[in-house]
């Protein structure tokens, strides 16, 4: 009997090995298939269902990894990180009250990133209760049960779009357990799609290269600068620094490869000159109308967050100039990817970094190389809960948007967007049965404690700016709608000049947000005003602290809070 249990126990220590050196390799859809096969033997150890939705979540399967994440959180042993990574996932299936009690686990209560947290929560409540005028539909034509992202025109009426659909058995992602991405092209009046061909100067066609896309082309649609992963063999590879059990594990970096239409087949002809995959990853580019300036997403050194937003200015030769960071108004701490340049000429970009939604939001800014107006988040339904990111317009009122949100067909999709030219009739939340792919909101309560939006306010101003009254107009018209309702008025500063002197501002914002409330009709007796100063900043920023002026104006604001009359 004891050599039957000794044996036992090398059989468990030998498939947790595995399990842990393919984890470690970031082959997470075989290792999660292993830890799967443990946890009924050890009695749902509480380490193995962490690593379980930590392997799901890495790959996108949010379903799988939700379960796993409640099963491993309801464990007294469960790590603060579990908290976090399942309020994400809450948070991305719009169980917004969850969400909040799991952030609440894993922060302290003072803490800044906690309050950012939870005013994501209530924005993404706010905003789904009142959408934009975009309307976003799925597109199905390029649509698998796979992952389909990055869609971009190519010439008049072609389009171009990336895909990890099965197309070799003998070519997978070890993972995610699908193909590599490849690129595949169809057009706008057709809804047939062809794999995008791309030769090498023999003739060798890439198709059995790594990662393979997204791609930009130039207005004339004869150039094309293409996101790879660097066939580089391991040998020549960097080692990942942080190897553990004596693996030699290799990050594949990306790197753009330009390519020619000559005809009618497109022809690498190099890498774009300062790809440099032994220290840093370069790709999603994207270039100006006239072609001069080439915009990309790297984490090259000197960059402001984990990956910024890059430009490069074309040559009269027709090289380019070293990158330049397109700086802090655009970049933050977290990550900034995927910019776009609209036909209308504004920057479109993707960032975890800004107040949003949560996951990915969409932004837009007017400017160019490092000058830029400050981002606008689009809101909903262009973005959502979820991973939103890659939108392209031509004329900034149609376009495509890619998106990991519910109600898609795969992991990743690709959605169509139109602006309405006047303003939607009240939208009502979609019943039970109803297979519209238009994606509107869920119910939210007006429950007691809910942020129902934030303005803010210029450097020692406190005046309505024309952007919060935009928001302010939409708060009067929900006021008016439910009558009962009672809200708070919250006003801030940041953290320079004197504590005095912030209280007394803090107090003249929330005067002022009151008194252009009562002038739209709401009755001051449903309204309690209240101010703070420079206490419960949102961030970092306190006295001493050098902050960007972005930074500084996240504090400089009012938050407008449901104390009364909601539901119950």
């Amino acid at each position: 009997m004891v050599l039957v249990n000794h044996a036992y126990g090398q059989e468990q220590l030998s498939i947790r090995q595995q399990a842990d050196n393919l984890y470690q390799r970031y082959e997470y859809f075989a290792s999660a298939r292993l830890y799967e096969k443990l946890v009924k033997k050890t009695q749902n150890d509480v380490s193995i269902l962490e690593r379980i939705g930590d392997c799901y979540r890495l790959i996108n399967r949010y379903e799988e990894a939700e379960k796993w994440y409640a099963m491993a959180e309801a464990d007294p042993k469960a790590s603060s990180i579990v908290h976090y990574h399942y309020a994400e996932i809450l948070l991305r299936d719009q169980k917004f009250d969850l969400a909040r009690q799991q952030y609440k686990l894993c922060f302290k209560s003072d803490s800044p990133s906690l309050t950012r947290m939870l005013a994501t929560c209530d924005s993404a409540a706010l905003w789904m209760m009142a959408p934009s005028e975009y309307t976003v539909k799925d597109h199905p034509a390029f649509n698998t049960n796979f992952s389909d992202w990055g869609l971009t025109y190519e010439g008049k009426t072609g389009l171009a779009f990336t895909s990890d659909r099965i197309s070799d058995a003998n070519n997978r992602d070890y993972r995610t357990g699908n193909n590599w991405f490849k690129l595949y092209e169809g057009d706008i009046n057709s809804e047939r799609t062809s794999q995008f061909d791309v030769v090498d100067a023999l003739g060798h066609s890439y198709n059995d290269y790594y990662h393979f896309g997204p791609v930009a082309f130039n207005n004339t649609a004869d150039t094309a600068y293409i996101t790879v992963t660097t066939g580089r063999p391991a040998l020549l590879l960097p080692a990942d620094s942080d190897s553990k059990r004596n693996q030699k594990l290799y990050t594949r970096r990306l790197q753009l490869l330009v390519a020619h239409k000559k005809n009618n087949q497109w022809v690498a002809i190099g890498n774009f000159p300062y790809d440099d995959v032994g220290n840093y990853s370069l790709g999603d580019a994207a270039l100006s109308k006239d072609g001069r300036i080439i915009y990309f997403t790297s984490d090259m050194p000197g960059g402001v967050g984990k990956t910024d937003i890059w430009y490069c200015e074309k040559r009269a030769n027709g090289g380019w100039d070293p990158p330049v960071n397109c700086g802090k108004t655009i970049n933050t701490p977290e990550e900034d990817e995927f910019p776009t340049i609209g036909g209308d000429g504004a920057l479109y970009y993707a960032s975890k970094g800004l107040p949003g939604m949560g996951g990915y939001d969409i932004y837009k800014a007017q400017g160019e190389k490092a000058q830029w107006t400050t981002p606008e988040n689009l809101k909903y339904p262009i973005n959502s809960t979820s991973d939103d990111f890659y939108l392209v317009t031509r004329d900034g009122l149609t376009g495509y948007l890619s998106s990991n949100r519910e109600g898609g067909e795969g992991s990743d999709d690709i959605y169509s967007f139109v602006l309405a030219k006047k303003p939607n009739p009240p939208l009502k939340p979609i019943v039970k049965g109803d297979t519209s792919k238009t994606k509107a909101p869920k119910p939210v309560a007006l429950q007691q404690g809910l942020v129902l939006t934030t303005i803010y306010y210029d450097l020692d101003k406190s005046n309505v700016r024309p952007d919060a009254a935009l928001e302010m107009d939409k708060l009067v018209e929900l006021l008016k709608k439910h009558s009962a309702l009672k809200i708070e008025l919250s006003s801030y500063t940041d953290s320079r000049a004197s504590d005095e002197y912030n209280m007394a501002l803090s107090k003249r914002r929330s005067a002022s947000a009151l008194a252009y409330l009562v002038s739209n009709g709401i009755s001051a007796d449903r309204l309690v005003s209240k101010y703070f100063g420079e206490t419960h900043l949102v961030n970092q920023c306190a006295d001493g602290v050098p902050c960007t002026e972005q930074e500084h104006q996240l504090n400089r604001r009012t938050e407008f809070k449901v104390i009364g009359g909601g539901d119950h």
